[in-house]
């Protein structure tokens, strides 16, 4: 029942953004859907059976375990008699801090920065591009999880609230959709919207190493990461990084040799 739930929930915000995509775009396309697309849906399937090969039951499972053995911060002492719903809202909230701080360590680490970089080689910036990550970077992802919802002793309810908002939001934030900016203004006092995570994807490297955020706004602002808008606008800005440009390099075998090639040559 848990994953139906998270699958739906993907799906049903995918459905909406490509709706939104196409009836408000925020932005010009470079390249064809149908050039990256394709690419983009290939790697997610692919990292969809490597992770149920990889981690069964992934971190609902360890939230499970956690309860039954009493593991974890929220299985000690005191803790164990605040209210169900503060743990549950406190997990959500630690687990999107976790998110952001590793999302700043995959850019700071070169090693890391090679797998993570897939990310930000896409040339278009879409709701595709929100589920386009290197399955090894998929996998390190999971294992950053598992530790910290064991260590933390999450409900399970807390869990898969935070990987429906999780999915949700980078659905959301990466869709190239259009919001008033009084709008944008105020939605992002409380999560990261499109206009904000798309400064991001800038090629420019102040750009590209800010608003880390994937669901709350608070952590750029709290650790002095948050950038605003980016310097060229959001029509003329270049999506990318310096490496891998050409066309070809949108396809899944070239994405996924990346991490092991330095430029984007053939």
């Amino acid at each position: 029942m848990n994953e139906v739930i998270r699958l739906s929930a993907f799906f049903g915000v995918i459905a909406l953004m490509v709706s939104w995509e196409f009836l408000a775009p925020r932005r010009r396309s470079t390249y064809s859907r149908w050039h990256r697309w394709p690419h983009n849906i290939a790697i997610v399937f692919l990292n969809t059976i490597i992770m149920r090969l990889v981690f069964p039951t992934a971190a609902i499972g360890i939230a499970l375990a956690a309860e039954r053995a009493g593991w974890g911060l929220f299985n000690q002492g005191f803790l164990v008699a605040l209210n169900p719903w503060l743990v549950v809202i406190l997990c959500v909230v630690l687990l999107d801090l976790t998110v952001y701080l590793q999302h700043v360590l995959v850019h700071a680490v070169p090693f890391l920065w090679r797998f993570h970089r897939m990310h930000h080689t896409d040339l278009d910036y879409d709701v595709t591009t929100g589920a386009r990550f290197h399955p090894l970077e998929i996998l390190f992802s999971m294992i950053i999880k598992m530790v910290v919802v064991s260590a933390l002793g999450a409900p399970v309810m807390a869990v898969l609230i935070f990987e429906v908002i999780l999915n949700a939001t980078a659905m959301f934030n990466h869709a190239n959709v259009r919001l008033p900016h009084g709008l944008d203004r105020i939605l992002r006092l409380f999560v990261v919207t499109p206009d904000m995570h798309r400064v991001h994807h800038s090629i420019i490297g102040l750009e590209t190493n800010s608003n880390y955020g994937f669901s709350l706004p608070w952590w750029d602002r709290m650790f002095g990461t948050y950038r605003a808008q980016p310097k060229h606008g959001h029509q003329d800005m270049v999506i990318g990084i310096d490496q891998f440009r050409q066309a070809g390099e949108l396809r899944l075998d070239k994405m996924l040799t990346q991490p092991f090639r330095q430029d984007g040559g053939p």
